[in-house]
């Protein structure tokens, strides 16, 4: 990967050139799927057996993980926000999937796939799932929704929570019949890009090849919780963003020398970067072989940092450039847009609750985690 500084690889320059054209409700990010395709970075997500680069799934290629995630958000955390739910979904099925069904995944995705991971269920039509037998062979039939899909038209399979009689399921599900979809609700100031909507799954019918690993599954530790360093290193990559939007236009007004602004600058940058020390440290720990559950609440206490860190450089942006950070589809406006979006996913209030019961149950400081 490209050396980490203010300079986006040429990759995401190219994603960060489109930005400005793909913010609308009907934004396409088809060219920029197909450059993360081109460039290998959707392969890159696949264990190195599958001829990835491990980036998400193995020890040793986290770092290069997060940096990744931050480095789309510097560009387009639209993008970002569908790349984590790639890496997300090939996470699980390297966690809980078998040796073919991984091999299968690895198949679609050196072809190009995009995948996702679809969670939220709509309140009155939940999926569910029956299994039964047809001409000797088990099969699987959906009924129900999930909302806040990202990714409509672009993911092709993604991975969902169906509950069964045994509980809560993951499934690998393809979902590239466009009917099936409606990013009509999806009507949000930020993070308009990503299609994010309603897909329905009712009436489709699998095979059991479908299921991945077995019932609560998907909650485990520390890979539950503790997985929310991901779409945490993209919130970072949107204030990085913001940061370094700050300071290159201080220093083109002549103004990075005055006192109230330089204290902006360094009050940003110790945001930015104690929120990057946090996650580096999560996510290596919670990626580390043989993790143990505990390490969930590291990831929960990451997170509380890097949505303080993200806001207070939204803020501190907003103060030092004044009405410039206002202008409608400036690089500036659109970050902070989508970043103020983003920093609610999902329910942060509970899960700072939860990172404080863990510290308070052991009685220990967050370095004893």
């Amino acid at each position: 990967m490209a050396r980490d500084d203010c300079q986006l690889p040429p990759l995401a320059e190219r994603i960060a050139d489109r930005a400005a054209t793909a913010d609308t409700s009907d934004g396409d990010l088809r060219s920029d799927i197909e450059d993360l395709c081109d460039e290998r970075w959707l392969t890159a997500c696949l264990p190195s057996a599958l001829g990835g680069k491990g980036w998400g799934c193995e020890a040793d290629s986290t770092v290069q993980a997060l940096d990744s995630l931050r480095i789309l958000g510097r560009a387009n955390l639209s993008v970002a926000r569908l790349f984590e739910g790639h890496m997300n979904a090939i996470k699980l099925v390297v966690l809980y999937g078998s040796s073919a069904a991984q091999e299968r995944l690895g198949a679609a995705v050196s072809n190009g796939a995009l995948l996702g991971v679809w969670g939220a269920d709509e309140r009155d039509c939940p999926l569910v799932f029956e299994m039964d037998t047809h001409n000797c062979q088990p099969r699987i039939k959906l009924s129900g929704a999930k909302i806040f899909a990202s990714g409509l038209g672009l993911v092709s399979q993604t991975v969902v929570t169906a509950s069964g009689q045994e509980g809560q399921q993951l499934l690998l599900v393809p979902c590239d019949e466009e009917e099936r979809g409606d990013p009509s609700g999806w009507a949000m100031g930020g993070m308009r890009a990503t299609q994010s909507g309603r897909y329905d799954f009712t009436g489709i019918v699998l095979t059991a090849q479908a299921v991945i690993g077995n019932p609560g599954d998907y909650i485990r530790e520390p890979h539950f919780e503790g997985g929310i360093w991901r779409y945490c290193a993209a919130h970072l990559g949107g204030a990085e963003r913001l940061y370094d939007e700050m300071l290159s236009e201080l220093r083109a007004r002549d103004r990075a020398q005055d006192p109230h602004q330089q204290r902006r600058i360094a009050k940003a940058a110790i945001a930015i970067e104690t929120a990057r020390l946090w996650l580096v440290r999560a996510a290596s720990e919670i990626e580390a072989e043989n993790a143990g559950a505990q390490k969930a609440a590291l990831a929960l206490l990451a997170r509380e940092v890097t949505h303080d860190a993200c806001r207070t450089v939204i803020t501190l942006s907003e103060a030092a450039l004044g009405m410039a950070a206002h202008v409608e589809g400036s690089a500036v406006e659109r970050t902070r847009r989508d970043l103020s979006l983003f920093l609610c996913q999902a329910a942060p209030d509970a899960k700072r609750a939860r990172a404080a019961q863990a510290l308070v149950a052991r009685e220990i400081r967050p370095e004893h985690l």
